[in-house]
C-alpha cells in the first residue's frame, strides 16, 4: 500500500469512506459490515453509516468477530445512525475491520479476525484505525485491505 492523500479532522475519516463505497460498485441493497469493539469503536462504526445513509446500502454491525450477535444499523429520526437491536443475516460485500479489534487486550486475534474474514470469498475488505494501529499490530501484512483509513487524535488538548 502506498499513501494516496493526506487529510484531516473527521471529514478527512468521512469522505474517503464514502468514496470508497461509491466507486466499489455495490447495488442497492449490499452489505456493508463493520467489525469492531463494541463501546469503543461502536460511535466511530455509527459516524461513518451516517456519513453513508444516503447510499442505498445495508449497514451492519458486529461485535468483535460474534457474526451472531450482528445488528442491523438504522437511521434514527433527530438522533443518526444507531445499531439497532434487529439481528441479521450476513452477506457483505464490503468489510470494515476497525482498528480497535488489533488492540492490546482486546478478546479476539489478528488469526481469529483473519478466520472469520476468510467465510465472506469476495467481500472487499477495508480497515479504519486511529494512531497507526494495524501497523503497530501487524495487520498490514496479514489482511488484503484495499484501503486504510488511519487518522490521528494528536494532539489532544484539554482546557479548563
Amino acid at each position: 500500500m502506498e499513501l494516496k492523500e493526506e487529510l484531516a479532522g473527521v471529514p478527512g475519516m468521512l469522505r474517503p469512506f464514502k468514496a470508497y463505497l461509491k466507486e466499489a460498485g455495490l447495488a442497492p441493497g449490499d452489505q456493508v459490515a463493520y467489525y469492531g469493539c463494541p463501546g469503543t469503536c461502536t460511535p466511530f462504526i455509527e459516524l461513518l453509516g451516517f456519513a453513508v445513509r444516503d447510499l442505498a446500502l445495508e449497514q451492519v454491525y458486529v461485535p468483535y468477530v460474534d457474526e451472531a450477535a450482528a445488528k442491523v444499523i438504522r437511521p434514527i429520526e433527530g438522533v443518526g445512525m444507531q445499531v439497532s437491536g434487529d439481528a441479521v443475516h450476513l452477506d457483505p460485500k464490503v468489510i470494515v475491520l476497525m482498528g480497535g479489534l488489533a488492540m492490546p487486550g482486546v478478546p479476539v486475534t489478528k488469526e481469529s479476525v483473519q478466520a472469520v474474514v476468510g467465510t465472506h470469498p469476495g467481500a472487499r475488505v477495508m480497515g479504519i484505525c486511529f494512531m497507526h494501529m494495524f501497523e503497530k499490530a501487524g495487520w498490514l501484512d496479514t489482511f488484503a485491505f484495499e484501503m486504510v483509513i488511519d487518522a490521528t487524535l494528536d494532539p489532544v488538548r484539554v482546557w479548563r
